[in-house]
């Protein structure tokens, strides 16, 4: 295949890495109308096509990877579906639900793979962690807390919730095997920005019985990258700062309120385990997916309607941050 990324900034020269090394992709284009990012690629990979516009290459290209701001996903997309090209698009997928609708109908009624780069998704903890859930190893799940932070980058276009919320957003909706049924949502912002750069979000898992919290921020001294999921029997951390020993199952619990309701006195402490998980890269696992979606017809791990599910927790929590209510959602679907 024939694959262009359009937006060539941090994330989408990443992109033209990856998608130069699968075998199955004979050539890589890269787009990006402002020549200083095109020119260092130009020089790293010879054998990739460089132009600074997608009209130049549109009839070139059989698929394409969208890395550029998010209120340009949804055009970009609509018009490379509606030339007949694969389409994988960065997070978050578009800027609202009614454009994420869109572009999985249109992708349906052409037949095409329409995939969203939900990297988190693709990483083999959180495949780890999905799986012990699945098996019930660490009891019934109660709640899942976590926490997204640094000191920036703060984005011009959009606020903290829907640049850094995403991935936990789809962490936790794999995790769970489900989607939420409502979300509630406070923000504020600080710096002069006239977005929220501080957030919390917390999501109700109606159908399963368990809740999220998730906090996200642009403005915290330290960097923070971590999931915790409390069970019945047992609870995990999964923190994505360590280089070692990222998954760590906690064999620690309450045992059980006494029959009178009085406030439990017995408290289990077990061990500490960190079981081994061979790493791959989650973007090159994305790529590859896509690409051989694309190749094969099949539909992809995270696929136009997992990217859905996440623009409709997103816009959900602008609604209610704007309201100061809880808002509920359709149905929960099995992701």
């Amino acid at each position: 295949m024939k694959v262009g990324v359009i937006g060539c900034g941090y994330w989408g020269a990443k992109h033209v890495r990856v998608l130069s090394s699968l075998p199955e992709v004979s050539l890589v284009v890269a787009i990006d109308a402002q020549t200083e990012r095109i020119e260092p690629l130009r020089r790293m990979y010879p054998s990739a096509l460089c132009v600074t516009s997608l009209d130049e290459v549109i009839d070139l290209i059989d698929a394409a990877v969208i890395a550029t701001p998010p209120r340009s996903h949804a055009p970009l997309a609509k018009r490379l579906l509606a030339a007949g090209k694969h389409v994988m698009v960065e997070k978050p997928m578009t800027a609202s639900t009614a454009e994420a609708r869109e572009l999985v109908a249109m992708a349906d009624e052409a037949g095409l793979t329409l995939a969203t780069g939900h990297t988190f998704e693709h990483n083999a903890v959180v495949k780890h962690l999905r799986d012990m859930v699945a098996a019930e190893e660490l009891g019934k799940i109660y709640y899942i807390d976590t926490a997204r932070l640094n000191l920036g980058l703060y984005q011009p276009d959009v606020n903290v919730v829907w640049d850094l919320a995403p991935h936990d957003i789809s962490i936790i909706n794999m995790v769970l095997g489900s989607t939420p049924t409502a979300v509630s949502a406070w923000g504020a912002s600080h710096a002069g920005t006239p977005f929220e750069d501080v957030a919390y979000l917390r999501l109700e898992y109606g159908a399963i019985g368990a809740t999220a919290n998730i906090h996200v921020s642009w403005l915290d001294p330290s960097k923070v990258r971590r999931v915790t999921v409390v069970g019945s029997q047992r609870m995990a951390v999964y923190d994505d700062m360590l280089d070692e020993g990222r998954l760590r199952i906690y064999d620690k619990g309450v045992q059980g309120a006494p029959l009178d309701g009085t406030v439990p006195m017995s408290y289990r402490y077990g061990g500490i385990t960190a079981p081994h998980i061979p790493m791959t890269e989650p973007l090159s696992e994305v790529d590859r997916d896509f690409v051989q979606s694309a190749i094969t017809g099949r539909t992809p791990q995270v696929d136009g309607r997992r990217g859905l599910a996440v623009v409709e927790v997103l816009e959900a929590a602008a609604e209610s941050m704007a309201t100061g209510r809880t808002v509920n959602l359709s149905q929960p679907a099995v992701v």
